[in-house]
């Protein structure tokens, strides 16, 4: 029997799940060190790597008899009192536009005798782990054997996307799939409630996935349609790259535990903040994971001390959580309210870009006003809700609450929601449907796509020529796909650096492909990043001008390639490529 497996590699915690032809997908439990020479199966494999130290002694794996690092469970607890030693949220760094997401930069800031990896590096040993530990539990039979589908964050651009494909290439997965995070815990919302989920959804709904993971918060919309008498999906939206998330909460929790010390009369240096963040991460999910445990103890290292003993010791209560978060990053704020953007510092420490407004629901707002009409958000009627933080009812109760002020009714929440595993068991799923067969879900591009042509006009002093906007990829363009473009008599400028000029429309959603706008609304069109480059030329002269005819495609990673290629002469085809996954 075909099995078909699917991965999560999250910020926080990595996970797989198997599917085989008949039933549905399963999560794999992953043997992991969850302390100095202790081998055990957890559900998930937590995403940090601990550089040990030549104290720590061998860090020995079944299939590994001698490493210099561990991950998982016992990394995570390392970092406790190590936290310099420590490698987190590798896949936020993998989205840092500003960094070489290849350079060994992990742990930030470490001491000159701590080895340092690069966030692909660390990302490749989630899943050389994953791969180790299924082939040692299943052998003869090999993870790379199967169809994997590896999802990521709907808002990765391109750069991220392929970076996550050449972390798997590195652990030996050598032909993935990627699929999109809140997609796959739709996937996984469907195949657990069966038939009834055709009773949850009609035509004309609009379902919000709100994603809130360890590292990002993430907004899809899906519209439910109707296509020759069935119920059919259709991936209409998808928000920005938000970094917000859990990691944001532990430092929230790490404060309030630092103030209750204090005002025990004990101080808590810089070192001890990052040892308070990992220990109130552990209180978060212990509290989230399970509804009857009232607080969670919070115990780190006193200076000189061990954690039996002479430790700081405090607890969070579930109320204290609750509220905190709550009020802190799920305001009941109007929808037309937009994240705060404060003046930042001219010099400023390295670091992820994280979100300047930490409240989700302002994000939310902006989300759902942008994929609507102007003065008109767009509605949802259902939410799914994925992701650890959202475990709390509290929470979730509270993001209800903020679309029901907005809109004067609350969408329902779906029921039968899987908030850790589900992006795993729906990847294994979707590698599943595309084999055999079932619900798909259409994706394509969220927006319209647009280049833009300079028109050949006589010089105006202090006059730009006009520039049109030619669309190459119409909304919803397949990923996979390729279309040529019709365009008319246009040429490339050749042996010299020009720029290209692209655009982007969330609401222009009937333009075809070689639809030309001579002019256009304000909102309409969003100019996106230029590029620039300088065409080659084997002949002629720099500034020649060089027909071409056009083609676009959206490839499997989620970049949209536009193709130029001449008409005349033995030029080769130029290809542009750009990353439509940007905000």
């Amino acid at each position: 029997m075909s099995r078909f497996a699917g991965i999560d590699l999250g910020t926080t915690n990595t996970s797989l799940a198997i599917a085989d032809e008949a039933g549905d997908a399963t999560a794999f439990a992953v043997p992991q060190l969850v302390a100095r020479g202790v081998l055990e199966a957890r559900a998930q494999l937590p995403s940090f790597m601990y550089m040990g130290h030549e104290s720590d002694g061998a860090l020995a794996l079944p299939w590994a008899a001698s490493q210099p690092f561990a991950v998982g469970e016992y990394a995570r607890s390392r970092g406790l009192d190590a936290p310099a030693r420590l490698v987190a949220s590798a896949k936020s760094w993998l989205c840092h536009p500003s960094m070489d997401r290849r350079a060994a930069i992990l742990p930030l800031n470490a001491p000159p005798d701590v080895d340092r990896v690069s966030p692909v590096e660390a990302s490749y040993r989630y899943l050389e782990h994953l791969a180790s530990a299924f082939d040692a539990a299943h052998a003869p039979a090999r993870l790379t054997e199967l169809p994997i589908v590896l999802t990521v964050p709907a808002s990765f651009d391109a750069a991220a996307r392929e970076l996550t494909v050449e972390a798997a290439f590195a652990a030996g997965l050598e032909s993935v799939t990627l699929l999109e995070e809140p997609q796959a815990a739709v996937y996984a919302w469907i195949a657990a409630r069966g038939d009834a989920w055709r009773k949850d959804l009609s035509p004309g709904d609009v379902v919000l996935v709100v994603d809130v993971g360890g590292g990002t918060t993430d907004f899809s919309a899906i519209a439910v349609t109707e296509r020759e008498g069935a119920l059919s999906l259709d991936r209409v939206a998808v928000g920005d790259h938000i970094l917000l998330g859990g990691d944001n909460m532990d430092l929230l929790l790490a404060y309030l535990c630092k103030q209750k010390l204090e005002a025990q009369g004990r101080s808590v240096d810089a070192w001890q903040l990052t040892s308070l963040v990992f220990a109130s991460r552990a209180a978060k999910e212990r509290l989230l994971s399970d509804g009857a445990v009232a607080s969670a103890p919070v115990a780190i290292a006193s200076k000189g001390a061990s954690l039996v003993g002479g430790g700081l010791r405090t607890e969070i209560t579930r109320d204290e959580l609750e509220q905190s978060i709550a009020q802190g990053f799920f305001p009941l704020c109007g929808v037309t309210e937009r994240p705060i953007v404060r003046a930042r510092g001219g010099l400023t420490q390295m670091g992820l870009p994280f979100a300047q407004d930490a409240a989700v629901t302002r994000h939310l707002a902006h989300f759902l006003a942008r994929q609507g009409q102007p003065g008109a958000p767009l509605r949802p009627t259902a939410v799914l809700f994925n992701g650890g933080v959202m475990k709390s009812d509290a929470l979730r109760a509270r993001v209800v609450a903020a679309l029901a002020g907005w809109f004067g009714e609350a969408p329902r929440e779906l029921p039968g929601a899987d908030y850790d595993l589900a992006v795993a068991k729906g990847a294994a799923i979707y590698a599943r449907s595309r084999a055999t067969g079932g619900i798909r879900i259409r994706g394509g591009t969220a927006r319209a796509f647009y280049v833009g042509i300079e028109a050949a006009a006589p010089a105006v002093p202090g006059i730009e020529p006009p520039v049109s906007a030619l669309c190459v990829a119409p909304f919803g363009m397949e990923e996979g796909s390729r279309a040529r473009v019709p365009s008319g008599e246009i040429g490339l400028v050749v042996g010299e650096k020009v720029r290209f000029r692209f655009f982007g429309s969330s609401v222009r959603r009937s333009d075809v492909v070689g639809a030309s706008l001579e002019r256009w609304s304000e909102g309409e069109l969003e100019e996106l990043s230029p590029i620039e480059a300088t065409v080659p030329a084997s002949a002629g002269a720099p500034g020649d001008f060089l027909p071409v005819t056009l083609a676009s495609e959206v490839t499997a990673i989620g970049t949209l390639r536009v193709i130029a290629t001449p008409t005349v002469g033995a030029e080769e085809p130029f290809a542009l490529e750009l990353a439509i996954r940007e905000p």
